[in-house]
């Protein structure tokens, strides 16, 4: 049986006491976690309006270079948008443009992100086999890539 959920609303005041009906109303906490400033160049997610993220996803997968492949959450990182792959699955789902190297983008596990057999899965794994990538029963193998510039230099070899 499903469960129902509440929506969650956050940042709003919430009932204190021993009934909602007392009137008090506790005031939201303070974050205390991320608060620290970011150096990077730049601006953080939060800070996007949806066209600039738009934006950022489409160039970034124009830039994925001929015969290389990304996944959904790599496009997304190199885009200064950690953790938004879904929005780059989108994006993508949305796209007109004839020009733009969907084909190139996988998922994390190096599959193709439609069903088996359909037109779409059809046609994106004869683009990458027309760009010199092996493409094995809807999968591409490739390396993962390092984490970090310290698990590239200092990880187990």
């Amino acid at each position: 049986m499903p469960v129902s959920r509440k929506p969650v609303v956050v940042g709003a005041p919430k009932r204190v006491g021993k009934s909602a009906a007392s009137g008090q109303v506790a005031e939201p906490k303070a974050a205390t976690r991320g608060t620290a400033k970011r150096s990077t160049a730049a601006a953080p997610a939060a800070s996007l309006d949806a066209a600039e993220a738009k934006a950022r996803i489409l160039a970034t997968i124009r830039a994925i270079p001929r015969g290389q492949v990304a996944g959904y959450g790599e496009v997304a990182a190199r885009a200064g948008l950690p953790g938004r792959a879904r929005l780059v699955a989108r994006i993508l789902g949305g796209n007109e443009d004839p020009q733009l190297p969907w084909h190139r983008v996988l998922r994390s596990d190096g599959g193709i992100a439609m069903p088996e057999g359909s037109r779409g899965w059809r046609e994106q794994s004869q683009r990458l086999r027309a760009e010199g990538v092996r493409v094995e029963r809807g999968r591409v193998k490739r390396a993962k890539p390092e984490a970090a510039l310290d698990a590239a230099l200092w990880g187990p070899r």
